[in-house]
């Protein structure tokens, strides 16, 4: 199975230069059957990240591209009358699919950013009050410009905990710049891209992932770490269980993915800033000295017991 994953990043490094980072997160919320938000400025290859994740698997592929004026039916579909039939049939929206890209999700009113919320955490929708089912897997990856306040939504609190990770990009370096300007300078490396895993393959790594063992003081880390931003002066609301369990499904993808069949509490301090980042919201006076839910988190983990038996990779 590990030859799957490696395909799939080396399917990935092609397109994205130098964010074997981001590609290894991004396939630990596929494993997993969470969602990502892609958070950066124009033109560091959000989309392009998702469109060859996509692109190796062999999945379904649908793109939302979020507007101010974009309707809920819009996302999860509409019933249309037929008068051959003299019955309503349901005409499903993109949001149906396997791996669904929601691209710039803030731009979009509140209102159509709630039909997401069901289907990212229940995998269904519901239209004219029958509940659907959306085939697995489903994966959905967001991707917002954090620069552009003026004609944007702010996700709220709870659309931001369906994401199980938020990532960012960040800019390439200058001998990586380079090797994108030559790659693409006769053609698009995306069109090249062929897929290297199925969807059926796909779902057994899934499975896979789950019986990847935790020890019991590791689950007791995960909930020290959660209990100490809830507990902490300068945060105004720590994570809630949904993060604990989102960390804990986090940590196991992580370490199969590194080729390991148990987690350590080194991917726990690893994947910590990426699960629970987004889901803190820090004081005023926290937030206007500069201090991100990155560094509050960094702290927290220095300040906790680190279970330290048996964790080697012998």
């Amino acid at each position: 199975m590990q030859e799957h994953i490696q395909a799939v990043l080396k399917n990935i490094e092609k397109v994205m230069i130098g964010k074997r980072e981001v590609a290894e997160l991004s396939i630990v919320a596929l494993l997993t059957g969470g969602h990502v938000l892609l958070e950066d400025v124009p033109g560091v290859g959000k989309t392009m990240m998702v469109r060859s994740l996509a692109k190796s698997v062999g999945a379904n592929f649908k793109r939302i591209q979020f507007t101010p004026d974009l309707l809920p039916s819009d996302v999860v579909g509409v019933s249309i009358y037929n008068p051959k039939t003299l019955q309503f049939e349901f005409r499903p929206g993109p949001i149906v699919g396997n791996i669904i890209l929601a691209d710039e999700i803030n731009r979009t009113s509140p209102k159509t950013q709630a039909a997401l919320l069901e289907a990212m955490e229940e995998a269904s929708i519901t239209v004219d009050g029958e509940t659907l089912s959306i085939p697995k897997p489903f994966f959905v990856m967001a991707t917002q410009n954090p620069i552009e306040y003026e004609g944007t939504y702010p996700l709220p609190e709870a659309q931001l905990d369906r994401f199980l990770l938020k990532i960012r990009m960040g800019y390439p370096s200058v001998q990586q710049e380079i090797e994108v300007l030559r790659r693409a300078e006769n053609k698009q490396p995306i069109e090249e891209i062929k897929a290297v895993m199925t969807v059926e393959e796909l779902l057994a790594l899934q499975r896979a992932v789950q019986q990847v063992y935790i020890e019991d003081s590791v689950k007791g880390y995960i909930v020290d770490i959660a209990r100490a931003t809830r507990e902490n002066p300068r945060v105004y609301l720590g994570v809630s269980p949904r993060a604990s369990v989102a960390l804990m499904k986090a940590s196991q993808a992580y370490a199969f993915i590194q080729g390991r069949d148990f987690v350590k509490p080194d991917d726990i301090k690893y994947l910590a800033p990426f699960v629970f980042g987004h889901r803190l919201i820090l004081t005023p006076d926290t937030r206007y000295e500069g201090v991100t839910p990155e560094q509050i988190i960094s702290q927290i983990i220095e300040q906790t017991y680190v279970p330290v038996r048996r964790f080697t990779d012998s």
